[in-house]
């Protein structure tokens, strides 16, 4: 867990006791991370409302009565999923964040924290590492062009929302996340899930090398879902609206990373094979951090390394339970997540 900025334990406003805390995309990857650090807030997916319906999103707000709202519902996919359904990855987001956030604040929603990616950011810069005001620098990439805009969406919309109603509502701008309740399916996981899948297939298969997509030259930063989980709760408990990318220090090639993975799940006996004929993706998207370091100087980011084995053993022990689709739900977890929304509000 990174460390606690001194700077933000002295001088900063805190967290309200009487604060009601909406988590849209509750049991997504981030959503379950920040559960164990906010347990008390109210936690919605799916199976609860459909965020892409006007009617869904208004009940939602009348039941649950929020005072801040963290949306993390998205439609998301790896690279194949956005070029297979662009029209429907565009629709979905752009519906789910507009209605939710004009709804936020026709309910009186005093902070709304929206997420991004750094796939919103241009495809191509004269300069890198790229900052926050270079979001609308350009296009972003092909290969998930609707889904950025809709990112670039969220932005333009709380930015208006702010300059028009004097809100303090903000957004975070990831680099690609990876951890525990990530998506491992074929077609719909990103980059990591799908390399440490590969490691433990190959290893169960004695097979004795993995196969990456693309050449492995793209560069690309890294964060465990549960240092944005955390960077999220430390935003509510003080009180922090600061529009900023969120990522780590490591800019590396796919194939450094495939090396370091192959390394963090004891597995160096296997060789990477990268596939050409497969898209690249985006060459390069890396993100300055000054501003966040000027929030946090002092959080300290999981290593890549750790990250990736703490992902692999939990991958490899869901799977010798026969867990097809991991979920590390626990059975209390199940049961609370299954009750009517009616029950899980806070009193």
């Amino acid at each position: 867990m990174g460390r606690e900025p001194d700077s933000l334990k002295t001088g900063q406003k805190t967290m309200k006791n009487n604060q009601r805390i909406l988590v849209t995309g509750g049991n997504g990857m981030v959503g379950k991370h920040l559960n164990r650090l906010q347990p008390n807030a109210i936690y919605v997916s799916s199976q609860d409302y459909n965020l892409v319906r006007e009617a869904e999103v208004k009940r939602m707000f009348t039941e649950t009565r929020p005072t801040t709202v963290i949306h993390l519902a998205a439609r998301v996919g790896g690279i194949f999923d956005n070029i297979g359904h662009p029209a429907e990855f565009y629709d979905e987001n752009m519906l789910m964040n507009t209605l939710v956030l004009r709804e936020a604040h026709r309910n009186g929603v005093t902070r709304f924290y929206g997420l991004l990616s750094t796939c919103a950011y241009p495809d191509v810069s004269d300069h890198y590492p790229l900052t926050e005001e270079d979001l609308h620098a350009g296009p972003p990439p092909p290969t998930n062009f609707p889904y950025a805009h809709s990112k670039r969406g969220l932005a333009v919309q709380i930015d208006a929302y702010n300059r028009q109603y004097g809100t303090r509502y903000c957004y975070l701008i990831p680099c690609n996340l990876y951890g525990e309740y990530d998506k491992f399916d074929e077609g719909r996981s990103h980059l990591l899930p799908a390399i440490v899948k590969k490691i433990y297939l190959a290893n169960r298969n004695r097979d004795d090398k993995i196969i990456v997509f693309g050449d492995g030259t793209p560069l690309r930063q890294f964060l465990h879902a549960r240092d944005l989980a955390e960077i999220i709760y430390l935003c509510l408990k003080h009180d922090v609206t600061t529009n900023m990318n969120v990522a780590t220090e490591e800019n590396l090639t796919i194939h450094e990373i495939a090396r370091i993975a192959l390394r963090a799940c004891d597995s160096e006996h296997l060789r990477i094979e990268h596939d050409p004929t497969k898209p690249n993706g985006q060459m390069r998207k890396d993100v300055s951090i000054v501003r966040f370091r000027s929030v946090f100087p002092e959080f300290r980011f999981t290593p890549l390394e750790t990250g990736i084995r703490d992902v692999y053993r939990w991958y490899a022990t869901e799977q010798e339970r026969g867990n097809v689709a991991p979920d590390l739900d626990s059975e209390k977890s199940r049961e609370q997540k299954n009750r009517p929304i009616s029950e899980r509000l806070p009193v």
